[in-house]
């Protein structure tokens, strides 16, 4: 790791000498409709995209209320990590992709932009094939041309902005609590036994010795902390404090904890919503072999002997599926720009991205039909997860730099924490490489 620029030191001190650059970047690169949506509320659509759908209902229908300890586990790993994330961003006024480009050596920062890319597009993915599914299920069309109908779904989506900050805002934030009020209703008709709910929040050591439980696990891991997103809220944030001074990052960082908290708060609660709907549904009733989310959708209607059902599942995941675009085309953008100062068109960016995903999404379907669709979907999770330390290791040593953060720096047990959850992330990828290597 290159010297960290002295500039940057102790306390109140260094956050003067950044105010012109924060300034400048504030008119930058700060997105215009961001100050009413916050910076929080956006992560947390990339926490409900469809790929956590497909890990949350896979593990609901397999083991009923078991995996609900992951996703707990996995939601508080990602909220202590988006909350690092963020405070490295108001505290130095950088994202994580330029504190690496300033930090590391050209080989590194090139290596870890790859991954990076790897993860973006793993994601895209994910909101590719969902939405595609919900398409197949709304309108009766193929699954093919879902897929192709998604991707101008996202062009549909970031046209929105040319039209002024207002009609994303409200597409946004309406869509976020559509998404919400669906699972309230699947809630109440699931009616699931609560007790067993309790009970799954424990975690249970045989979960380490079942490859299917791991290969899960792993994926809900992906799915919930998904490393572009700390890119990503690092940059949405750093322009908070651009006056510098103790007082505004002390205030700015109140500020943004508490809309990280509550936004990634609602995003646990949709992904339990997700198992627990899944587990008292299908697993419940013998149906633990749910292989796609088109069936999900199909079966959900008549075990719960509601045909409304069945369509809100899937109005709720084209919903997911259109709000994730958004913050995939935001984290390519800051990704690109933070590692190589590269600045791209959100719609340039979005064709390239989409591109790249329509590809394997296209072929998946093609060979395996709708079925091959919902692996694919849990496959793009397993790829976020083990992309993952990639962005945590750096991101947790920039944290704990004394010289780079000052009094904000992380020390004492959530710094112990944080090294916990990077070391957890890197054991359970390995435990699964071990795994499929044993039985392959």
């Amino acid at each position: 790791m290159d010297s960290i620029p002295s500039a940057l030191s102790a306390c109140g001190d260094s956050a003067g000498t950044r105010t012109d650059r924060r300034a400048h970047v504030s008119r930058r690169s700060r997105p215009r409709w961001f100050s009413c949506i916050g910076a929080g509320a956006l992560i947390a659509v990339g926490y409900m995209d469809p790929g956590n759908w497909a890990t949350a209902l896979d593990g609901g229908a397999r083991y009923g209320y078991r995996m609900l300890s992951v996703v707990l586990a996995a939601s508080l790993m990602g909220l202590l990590l988006q909350w690092i994330a963020s405070t490295v961003g108001v505290v130095t006024g950088q994202d994580l992709g330029e504190l690496c480009r300033r930090h590391y050596s050209r080989r590194t920062t090139l290596a870890l932009w790859i991954t990076s890319e790897i993860a973006i597009v793993a994601c895209d993915v994910a909101e590719v094939v969902g939405s595609a599914v919900a398409l197949q299920l709304l309108l009766g069309v193929s699954l093919g041309v879902g897929v192709l109908l998604s991707a101008a779904g996202t062009f549909a989506m970031l046209a929105l902005q040319h039209r002024g900050q207002r009609p994303l805002q409200v597409t946004v934030t309406m869509l976020m609590l559509f998404v919400g009020v669906c699972f309230g209703i699947e809630l109440a008709l699931a009616q699931p036994a609560w007790h067993s709910v309790l009970a799954g929040l424990v975690p249970r050591a045989d979960m380490l010795r079942d490859t299917g439980m791991i290969w899960l696990a792993v994926g809900i891991l992906g799915a919930t902390v998904m490393p572009h997103n700390l890119y990503l809220h690092s940059a949405l944030v750093k322009t908070q404090a651009a006056q510098g001074g103790r007082e505004a990052i002390a205030k700015a960082l109140r500020s943004v904890n508490i809309d990280t908290f509550a936004s990634l708060t609602l995003a646990f609660v949709v992904n339990a919503a997700l198992l627990i709907v899944a587990a008292a549904v299908f697993h419940a009733r013998g149906h633990d072999g749910i292989p796609d989310l088109a069936d999900a959708s199909r079966l959900i209607a008549p075990l719960l002997g509601s045909h409304a059902a069945g369509v809100l599942f899937a109005a709720a995941l084209l919903a997911c599926g259109l709000n994730a675009t958004v913050t995939g085309t935001l984290a390519g953008q800051v990704v690109m720009e933070g590692f190589l100062r590269l600045k791209i068109a959100g719609r340039y960016r979005a064709l390239l991205t989409r591109s790249l995903a329509i590809g394997p999404a296209l072929l998946a379907v093609t060979a395996f039909g709708q079925h091959g669709s919902s692996q694919l979907l849990i496959a793009s999770q397993v790829v976020l997860s083990l992309q993952l330390p990639m962005a945590v290791i750096p991101l947790v040593r920039f944290a704990s730099n004394g010289d780079l953060m000052g009094r904000w720096r992380l020390r004492g047990a959530p710094l112990g924490l944080a090294w916990l959850c990077a070391g957890l992330v890197v054991v359970v990828n390995a435990a699964l490489l071990w795994q499929l290597a044993m039985n392959g």
